[in-house]
């Protein structure tokens, strides 16, 4: 198409010029509104956990609005009460915060190695490490559970941490390695020239490039074990359960308890949604510089 002064003007196809149009308010109208949309059941959840126990059973947490006497804080007084919420907050904190830690602090230092550490057999160890990436975690329970009843930790808190760590690495080596191999070659050997040995490396220009992949890694790793329940329902007795199989032991008695159901499900759903705001700006600089890598 050409323009009465002889200037070529390319025609846009329609899904183009949706595009180009949606790309102002309407688009972030649009965010917004999936955003309220997702967070809509936390909210709901929020609203339950305020409301007494009759006030659950007889009408949706949407009553609040034509009726806010239900709101009360006395359901977080007894779960705060109940021994076995409590206990099941504390475990799940001591499980997942070593197990997180663990993956981080071993998975840079395997991926550093991996990406610019030369030592015998190093791409065959990579491929075996890949390789475990689609290994399921139900294939090991059985396996599992019979090494750890040998050697004396089956139902103990350091055994769920041993398996969530040892689940954890692979895609820890593959994520931090990839990222690490990025890092220009120029930039470490001018350190090297400058008396830098390979901790002093890894520790002062490593470890501070690699900081938004490491902390998106510290997000999915903190998010995958703080909600798992089928490793700890199978590798946790009772004293170390986290807080999800403690939710499902009392969903048993569901109409006995659900004043406490809400506020302990609350509990445990905003801890990781703290964890990942608080990281947010980290986590999408990680995201998008392993899009543009």
């Amino acid at each position: 198409m050409t323009t009465s002064d002889g200037v070529a003007k390319t025609r846009q196809s329609f899904p183009a010029r949706i595009a180009a149009h949606a790309g102002g308010g309407v688009m972030r109208v649009f965010l917004v509104l999936v955003g309220l949309f997702w967070l809509m059941p936390t909210f709901g959840l929020l609203l339950s956990s305020l409301r007494g126990a009759s006030d659950i059973g007889e009408s949706g947490w949407w009553k609040v609005f034509t009726a806010p006497a239900q709101l009360t804080f006395d359901n977080y007084s007894r779960l705060l009460d109940n021994d076995a919420i409590t206990d099941s907050l504390l475990s799940s904190v001591l499980i997942t915060v070593p197990a997180t830690l663990l993956v981080v602090v071993i998975g840079s230092l395997a991926g550093y190695a991996f990406a610019w550490m030369e030592f015998p057999g190093r791409d065959w160890w990579f491929i075996a490490v890949v390789a475990l990436l689609v290994v399921p975690v139900q294939v090991a329970l059985v396996p599992v559970s019979r090494l750890f009843g040998q050697i004396g930790i089956f139902e103990t808190t350091i055994g769920v941490i041993i398996f969530h760590v040892a689940f954890g690495l692979p895609f820890a080596i593959f994520l931090l390695r990839n990222f690490f191999a990025e890092i220009p070659r120029e930039l470490l050997e001018a350190a090297r020239l400058d008396g830098a040995g390979e901790i002093r490396l890894f520790t002062r220009v490593v470890m501070p490039l690699g900081g938004p992949a490491i902390a998106s890694l510290g997000i999915f790793q903190f998010l995958w074990v703080w909600n798992d329940m089928l490793v700890a329902l199978i590798f946790a007795d009772s004293e170390s359960a986290p807080i999800t199989v403690a939710l499902q032991r009392q969903v048993r008695q569901f109409g006995n308890n659900i004043d406490v159901l809400a506020p302990g499900a609350f509990v445990s759903m905003i801890i990781p949604l703290a964890v990942f705001f608080a990281f947010q700006r980290q986590f999408v600089t990680g995201v998008m510089a392993g899009a543009v890598k």
